[in-house]
């Protein structure tokens, strides 16, 4: 038997996988267990933890070790651009050394955590790049095998923001790399930076405030990204200082940091930065407008030369901007692909799954293939831990007999204008919530993307809302037929369903849109259906079950979260409370 432990260590989006005989059994970022901080940095302790207990396993039982990061990857580039920097990689350097003792002793504190004798372990370490990670944790998990493009970029990992690879077989063939310091990751974080979202992983907000500006610094943003004719993209020297600071770390909390990735000379460019706490004016909407937009362009670019590399219609892609729905949206319209793949985990806790296939594929070179279908691969509850959870509460409970029931109850409730916590089954892997761990609502309801915002989610008035939608529906309701059950596409929603559906309507009449298919989540599935029969609308409001922190893991954080908002009702499995004025 092989069992392949799979982790992301020692930066931001810790996670871990567990892979037997090539089946998955579970995967999990950090961040949803322990101490809770968005984007978590620490060693994924926790993770590693509950998948060896959930699988009835213990260390000693592992044989691989699979690590997303290989010390040795692009090395002559490291050091030629060292030495060409001494002074500003000197930071840079000393965080290089740092990851390599924690890697080197990855040994001892697994033992440690798991609380098991080191001479006990004898499991094959393999380091895989970290862009190979990302592709592998693409390709290998699609249901891919003929000719396929395989695309990773992000800010940075093993000193590449960017790889290209042939796919095909079991075979990864990597083509080409982008080394720092040009990086479209950092050149959009930059520019979020500069925006006034300065905290780790809000580059998402830039996309959502992009639709409220005009592209007025378009000749700017040609001049800091160039796309070559014959090559990938290069950032403008003197703008971007990813050495002068960039490096992401932790802090004591395990609070995911990075320095200020741009410098005076943006400033000259473009003024002061915002300060967070100051009000947006239009200048940062149009900085956002102008940001989207070159980014996009320089993803069709590459994507177009990736495909005179790879000429097939099928793509893969992974990396933290693989999040940019709008981009993909795009990349669905303008280039030759047309059946794509994306990782759910897209940003870096993905890159577990990536080694560890990459291990069963090439290490141990097996060729029976893994399909992965759905998300729900998380940590899920027993029925009496729903129960005693829902009994502890101080609100009105009803036990629905059978799952009917508790579809009726919800749509009902949904349809009605309530706002539902649905926590169903295991969680989601990867950063979307798909319907186990949900905030619902009617997506008809002009005000609820607002009363959500503000008494809910308590965010930025500018941040749209997804419609989850049936499968069969999206043809009826988008410009776009895009299969998206990760939702990972922005596309159009047709005009005459944006009057219809005000809540999940952004701006510029798109929507984030996920595809529900009732062979991947049968139960979201059975419920949408079921308030499409009472509204004749095939879609749900549907954001991630939290208030500003990470998704909610137990019943209790649930429960704690439907308390302290302004949430009508909560579905644990079969258990509904609801509060007095929601009464139906």
């Amino acid at each position: 038997m092989s069992v392949i432990l799979g982790i992301n260590a020692f930066h931001a989006d810790s996670a871990a996988c567990l892979v037997i005989d090539g089946e998955l059994q579970g995967a999990v970022a950090e961040e949803r267990l322990g101490e809770r901080s968005k984007h978590c940095p620490a060693f994924p302790s926790n993770a590693i933890r509950h998948l060896l207990m959930d699988a009835g396993l213990s260390l000693k039982d592992v044989t691989h070790l699979a690590m997303a990061r290989d010390p040795r990857a692009n090395l002559s580039a490291k050091i030629g651009y060292v030495l060409g920097r001494p002074l500003k990689s000197a930071a840079a350097v000393a965080e290089h050394f740092r990851r390599n003792r924690k890697t080197q002793s990855t040994v001892e504190q697994l033992a440690e955590i798991c609380d098991e004798d080191p001479a006990q372990i004898t499991f094959e370490t393999v380091n895989v790049e970290h862009h190979l990670a990302h592709i592998a944790s693409a390709y290998y998990l699609s249901p891919f095998e003929k000719l396929t493009a395989g695309f990773s970029y992000d800010a940075s990992g093993d000193f590449a923001s960017l790889m290209a690879a042939r796919c095909e077989g079991n075979q990864i063939e990597v083509l080409d790399r982008v080394l720092l310091p040009h990086s479209l990751g950092f050149f959009y974080t930059a520019l979020c930076q500069f925006i006034g979202f300065d905290r780790f992983g809000e580059e998402y907000k830039v996309m959502g405030l992009a639709p409220y500006g005009e592209d007025r610094y378009d000749e700017l943003m040609k001049k800091l990204v160039s796309c070559e004719p014959d090559g990938w993209f290069r950032l403008a020297d003197g703008y971007f200082g990813m050495h002068d600071g960039g490096e992401s770390g932790a802090t004591p909390e395990q609070l995911a940091t990075m320095g200020t990735m741009f410098n005076e000379r943006l400033c000259r460019e473009l003024g002061d930065p915002r300060k967070r706490e100051n009000p947006l004016t239009q200048r940062e909407m149009d900085i956002a407008r102008s940001t989207q937009v070159r980014f996009e362009e320089a993803a069709i670019h590459c994507m177009n030369r990736l495909h005179r590399l790879v000429p097939t219609e099928r793509l893969v892609m992974a990396g933290g901007c693989s999040l940019n729905g709008v981009a993909n949206g795009r990349i669905l319209r303008d280039t030759p692909f047309a059946v794509p793949y994306l990782q759910a985990a897209a940003s870096d806790d993905g890159t577990c799954l990536g080694a560890a296939y990459y291990c069963w594929h090439q290490v141990l070179g097996k060729e029976e293939r893994f399909q992965m279908k759905h998300t729900f691969w998380g940590p899920g509850y027993s029925d009496e831990q729903l129960r005693s959870a829902a009994e502890a509460a101080d609100y009105p409970l009803k036990v629905c007999a059978d799952e009917t029931e508790l579809i009726n109850t919800a749509a009902d409730m949904i349809a009605d204008g309530l706002v539902v916590g649905w926590y169903q089954g295991r969680s989601e892997w990867g950063p979307r919530a798909l319907g186990n761990r949900s905030i619902l609502a009617n997506p008809a309801i002009p005000t609820m993307k607002d009363t959500i915002n503000a008494k809910i989610k308590r965010r930025e008035s500018f941040r749209p809302f997804a419609p989850s939608v049936l499968k069969e529906c999206v043809s009826t309701c988008f410009e776009q037929t895009v299969e998206s059950p990760f939702m990972m596409h922005v596309v159009k929603i047709k005009p005459e369903w944006r009057e219809r559906v005000p809540a999940v309507t952004h701006v510029d009449g798109t929507g984030r849109l996920q595809t529900v298919d009732k062979d991947n989540n049968r139960l979201y599935h059975t419920l949408i259906d079921a308030f499409r029969q009472r509204t004749g609308v095939g879609m749900v409001l549907n954001t991630s079950f939290n208030e500003n922190e990470p998704i909610v893991d137990t019943p209790e954080q649930a429960y704690d979260c439907f308390d302290r908002t302004d949430m009508d009702a909560l579905c644990l499995g079969r258990y509904i409370l609801t509060k007095p004025q929601s009464n139906t």
